[in-house]
């Protein structure tokens, strides 16, 4: 499903209000990660990544990285800030424009 910039807009303005849920340090990404991502998703749908300093991995590449394994949407990369979207199956609150 891919989001129109209207979406983008109004997703980026949700967000806006929401604290990071998950850190990436040194040590990257990891399979366990990616699991707990996809269960976060599940459940909130719109969730901020924080990537650390001490990561030295190219930021547009994880975040990439990420949205796929996780099948979610790649709303927003800004600094070192990244922010995730996918639409939950049960637990459905955001209702995109």
């Amino acid at each position: 499903m891919a989001l129109t910039g209207k979406q983008k807009r109004f997703l980026r303005s949700q967000a806006h209000h929401v604290d990071p849920t998950f850190q990436i340090g040194k040590s990257g990404i990891n399979e366990n990660m990616i699991i707990q991502i996809k269960d976060i998703l599940e459940k909130r749908e719109l969730i901020k990544i924080h990537i650390l300093q001490n990561n030295l991995e190219d930021k547009a590449t994880l975040a990439e990285t990420i949205a796929n394994e996780t099948q979610s949407e790649l709303v927003q990369l800004i600094g070192s800030m990244i922010v995730l979207y996918k639409e939950s199956k049960e637990n459905k609150t955001i209702e995109l424009p």
